[in-house]
């Protein structure tokens, strides 16, 4: 009952804080609703999958050269832009342009020469947009030369010159009503549908980091515990009693669990409800992240509470924490994009824990079984820094 009555003390001192509302709730709603936006806004800029490709004649445009540029204008994967070679190679430099294609001087004198005339494409082909461009060009390049190939035909069969360009226009017609832009498109589409790390809803990436993130910043709170108690004496007159040292932590655990925990569901709730995130996927799993994020947050603000010797270095501690495993565990953005020992290092801290939990649910539409080894290591953390806590708490007060 003793540990009973140390929660009951805290929750009232941290609930009749005027600030509590706008910290437990306020503030993480306002920063949910600002991630949700930028990720959406990062997206959507993104989201154009059309190929910019540089389109630059050696002499003044003429009426087969035309018929291409029409074409290519005309396709979906494509953005085609007139330019000068200098202006398009230091395009292509800046990466505003992924591709150049030239055409020779005098194009349709050497069509209807039968020189076959060489188009240039310059890009790198080793990438795989060099190699969409490619693609893409191949078979509109080759419909038209071969449209050509059926005018010169159609003129020697007839002996009648002014059958060339009608007839190519037929041939040219047909040829681009069946091309495989539209199969590129789609293709396209579903890549990029595919590559959408939050899947369709960017809270699911915003409403999870936004709770572990705020969850992290109840280090604050959790740490200034010990300290108020020091002032006050109160700890000094705990101490008097017959309450063991781990049964004090424990109660302030307790207390700042209950914190967290409440903050953590009233968000869940919000996300749910209002911004359409599936946490009730996997109940059961999102409940177990909830608790074991909290305990870990509990007791690593009381160690951090017996360490600091004044409201500022609690401060101090508290905040180099947030922000190394917000930054450093997926909180802002997801770990698989940054890759290498970013990642590496951001998968041992357990706030990454709690997010590739949470990810598992929302994102990867994983069951309850992939929520066992976040959850676990989530206690674990939370047992050695109760641990710490209970040690670091015993020397200081002895």
């Amino acid at each position: 009952m003793k540990i009973l009555d140390l929660v009951l003390k805290d929750l009232r001192q941290m609930l009749y804080d005027k600030n509590s509302a706008l910290f437990l709730v306020a503030m993480p709603i306002v920063f949910t609703f600002f991630m949700g936006y930028a990720y959406r806004s990062g997206e959507s800029s993104a989201a154009d999958p059309r190929i910019p490709l540089a389109w630059v004649e050696e002499k003044s445009p003429a009426e087969m050269s035309n018929m291409l540029y029409t074409h290519l204008a005309d396709m979906d994967s494509l953005v085609i832009t007139r330019m000068e070679l200098d202006d398009a190679q230091n395009a292509l430099q800046r990466g505003k342009v992924d591709g150049i294609l030239v055409i020779p001087a005098e194009f349709d004198q050497k069509v209807l020469e039968n020189q076959n005339p060489q188009l240039t494409l310059i890009a790198d082909t080793t990438t795989a947009t060099g190699q969409s461009i490619y693609q893409l060009l191949r078979m509109p390049i080759s419909q038209l030369m071969s449209s050509f190939e059926i005018g010169r035909m159609s003129v020697e069969s007839l002996n009648d010159p002014n059958e060339f360009m009608p007839t190519v226009n037929l041939a040219w017609e047909k040829w681009a009503s069946h091309n495989l832009d539209s199969i590129v498109r789609v293709e396209q589409a579903v890549g990029q549908q595919e590559e959408s790390w939050y899947g369709d809803n960017p809270y699911n990436q915003a409403s999870p980091g936004i709770i572990v993130q705020f969850a992290i910043i109840g280090l604050v709170t959790s740490g200034q515990v010990l300290m108020q108690e020091r002032k006050t004496r109160t700890l000094q007159r705990l101490m008097t009693t017959t309450m063991r040292p781990w049964q004090i932590i424990a109660g302030h655990m307790l207390a700042m669990f209950a914190i967290v925990f409440l903050q953590t569901t009233l968000m869940i709730i919000f996300g749910q409800f209002v911004l359409n995130v599936n946490y009730l996927r996997v109940p059961l799993g999102t409940f177990l992240i909830a608790i074991s994020l909290g305990l870990w947050v509990a007791s690593m603000g009381l160690l951090i509470g017996t360490l600091a010797k004044s409201d500022n270095q609690v401060v101090l501690y508290a905040m180099l924490a947030m922000f190394v495993f917000s930054a450093l565990g997926g909180t802002w953005f997801p770990l698989e994009g940054a890759g290498g020992a970013f990642a590496s290092i951001g998968k041992l801290l357990p706030a990454s824990w709690a997010m590739i939990g949470l990810q598992n649910i929302l994102i990867r539409g994983l069951s309850l079984s992939s929520l066992w080894q976040p959850v676990a290591i989530l206690l674990v953390y939370a047992l050695g820094f109760f641990i710490l806590a209970v040690w670091r708490f015993r020397k200081v007060e002895m």
